[in-house]
């Protein structure tokens, strides 16, 4: 029987897709398995991979001829996935060994939906501990008491799927918006904590997320951005009114950061990304985006965008 399923979603990511399964390797259990969702790579990932398949018990591997995006890939291995729980992995990113087992150990130990944890952040040869932002730890908490305050950095900030392990029965909440293609964990990270009974957070960084990656969404400046639009309309769809400030700070916060990078977008996308962004902006509640305070440089670009349109 499986105890743990990995979703490992990876596109053209030969300089280190080799690093993440060799990190696998030494994770392996008998009683896990690996899935690795290949979604359409034209560089020699699809044959690294397939050299694993003697070293890694378990190694499951799905082959999309046709990239469908990370938030599809990762549903095309929770499809297949058969453990009692399911953890995440980014196919340019890596594991320390021993991390998986000391993940179930705690799910086990703690028994509740979903563990969230630490993780390292990797640029280069720095290395930097981000901790989620809750300093209770090791004790299972309601997922809805920890949205809150709006102007403090709270687990909904934390969206990090591969930050963590679920419980597989959770089902449909483990489900990332297939249509986006960035900023698929907004939504499904408030809608964990929205929907899901129980979660604990323990002191575990065993993850090694590699950032500024060459090729990765973060770093280019193209129209799948405005899906971070299209995410927030999602986490705004039904929201109780309790929460809406938190999520109108969040927004607002995000929309400042990319406006920042804009640099990355040709001329007519950031036309489109600032219109889109106008229209949000208009339909928020203008009482909360009123009171919504960030720093003064970031409240400076919203208030210069509106003022523009």
């Amino acid at each position: 029987m499986i105890k743990l399923s990995i979703v490992v979603p990876v596109r053209d990511a030969e300089l280190y897709i080799s690093d993440a399964l060799a990190s696998l390797v030494r994770n392996a259990h008998r009683d896990f398995e690996f899935i690795v969702v290949d979604d359409g790579s034209v560089d020699a990932t699809g044959q690294i991979i397939e050299d694993f398949r003697g070293e890694l018990p378990g190694l499951v591997v799905l082959r999309n001829e046709t990239p469908v995006g990370l938030a599809d890939a990762r549903n095309l291995g929770l499809s297949l996935a058969s453990g009692r729980y399911l953890t995440f992995m980014d196919g340019d990113d890596w594991l320390a060994p021993g991390y998986l087992v000391d993940l179930v150990e705690a799910i086990e130990r703690l028994g509740c939906d979903f563990v969230r944890v630490d993780h390292i952040q990797v640029e280069g040869r720095k290395r930097v501990i981000h901790r989620a932002p809750l300093a209770t730890r090791g004790t299972v908490l309601k997922p809805r008491d920890h949205i809150l305050p709006a102007d403090v950095k709270t687990m909904v900030d934390y969206p990090y799927a591969w930050a963590g392990i679920y419980r597989r029965d959770l089902g449909d909440l483990l489900a990332f918006p297939g249509h986006l293609h960035t900023a698929e964990d907004r939504p499904w990270i408030w809608r964990l904590h929205r929907q899901a009974s129980s979660f604990a957070v323990v002191s575990l960084a065993g993850l090694f997320y590699r950032r500024m990656v060459s090729g990765s969404l973060t770093q280019i400046g193209d129209a799948r951005q405005l899906h971070f639009f299209d995410a927030f309309d999602m986490v705004f769809a039904d929201l109780e009114e309790e929460f809406t400030p938190k999520a109108v700070r969040t927004f607002c916060a995000l929309l400042a950061h990319h406006l920042e990078l804009g640099e990355r977008f040709s001329p007519d996308l950031r036309t489109r990304f600032e219109q889109r962004g106008v229209e949000s902006l208009r339909r928020l509640p203008q009482d909360l985006l009123a009171a919504t305070r960030l720093d003064p440089e970031r409240d400076q670009i919203l208030q210069r965008l509106l003022e523009a349109r």
